[in-house]
């Protein structure tokens, strides 16, 4: 957000001649002394703002400065001008905005780079959502993003996946969006660091106390080290299967429980040795059980007697279902 700040106020600078701190907290909706940070911040990289004091006085730049985004190489304006996900503009409330702030920087580029940005804008776009997943009720979303803001502390009614729910009061660090997920971090008022799916959130109130951020917290760091942290604690469930070749392809895009570790080379009859992992024996059973005489259990060995007796049993419930009917 800083990053920004002290761009708008060079732009502002730039296109105003000169302007007070006052006007410019007015327009960037942040404190005067938030405003002297900035342009302290800016002299520091050799930005030449200056102050001239007295009634008619003000903020400017040194005559002749101007501020313009060159030097940014082709790959650069990639990375800057690629869409974002339009779901998550859409669920912080940021889609005009976003559309505002790629024309301003549009219109600071040079005219050759301009060009560029324009042509890297029509030919990617990202969609995070998959093709038939639903959307997941966020009732409380915009009562979180308001805490967050403020930094107030932030009484939540969670749902965990056993069912049971329990009230926590929470200190909001800040929001994550993972494929069609929002996640809520925030400290407990122990100081204990935890996720939350907000899907899970059943109420949300904000309380009128502040708190006071972690010093040196960066969200995406500590995101990094949940998430690996979370997938080292993953149950695994390993499975050798020989599957025949004409499958491969659709094995690997087939199932979201099924994660191929290693796949082998065909054999004389045609099959094809695999090294499959699931989190549970259960879900290996009814992956396997789903392609029939197209994939055989290798190891382990009893798993081959559980899927008999499961084949077995459907077999029964349709037989008896026929004779019944």
């Amino acid at each position: 957000m800083r990053g920004d700040r002290l761009l708008s106020i060079m732009l502002y600078l730039q296109s105003h001649g000169q302007i007070s701190a006052k006007e410019l907290a007015s327009k960037l909706e942040v404190s005067e002394r938030t405003i002297y940070r900035d342009i302290e911040a800016l002299s520091s990289i050799g930005v030449p703002v200056y102050a001239e004091r007295g009634r008619n006085g003000g903020l400017s730049l040194i005559e002749g400065y101007e501020t313009k985004l060159t030097g940014l190489d082709e790959f650069e304006i990639r990375a800057l001008f690629v869409s974002p996900a339009e779901q998550i503009l859409e669920d912080l409330g940021l889609n005009r905005n976003s559309e505002r702030a790629r024309n301003k920087l549009i219109a600071s580029l040079p005219s050759i780079s301009r060009e560029n940005a324009k042509r890297v804008w029509n030919r990617i776009h990202v969609d995070i959502s998959s093709w038939r997943a639903q959307q997941e009720k966020m009732n409380s979303f915009e009562v979180i993003k308001d805490a967050i803001w403020k930094e107030n502390k932030l009484k939540i009614v969670y749902q965990h996946l056993n069912g049971k729910i329990n009230e926590v009061i929470t200190c909001p660090l800040g929001l994550v969006s993972k494929g069609n997920n929002w996640y809520y971090i925030a400290s407990k008022e122990n100081g204990d660091i935890r996720n939350y799916r907000i899907s899970r959130i059943r109420e949300a109130i904000i309380l009128n106390e502040a708190f006071s951020r972690p010093l040196n917290f960066d969200l995406a760091q500590y995101w990094k080290s949940s998430t690996e942290a979370f997938i080292e604690n993953l149950p695994s469930f390993d499975v050798s299967v020989e599957v025949k070749a004409s499958l491969l392809p659709r094995l690997k895009f087939t199932g979201r429980f099924a994660r191929i570790k290693e796949v082998g080379s065909q054999n004389k009859n045609g099959w094809v040795s695999v090294e499959l992992s699931f989190d549970t024996e259960d879900e290996a059973k009814g992956y396997i059980l789903g392609f029939a005489d197209d994939i055989k259990i290798m190891k382990p060995i009893d798993l081959r007697d559980k899927i008999v007796k499961m084949a077995e049993s459907v077999v029964a419930l349709y037989r008896h279902e026929d004779r019944t009917t």
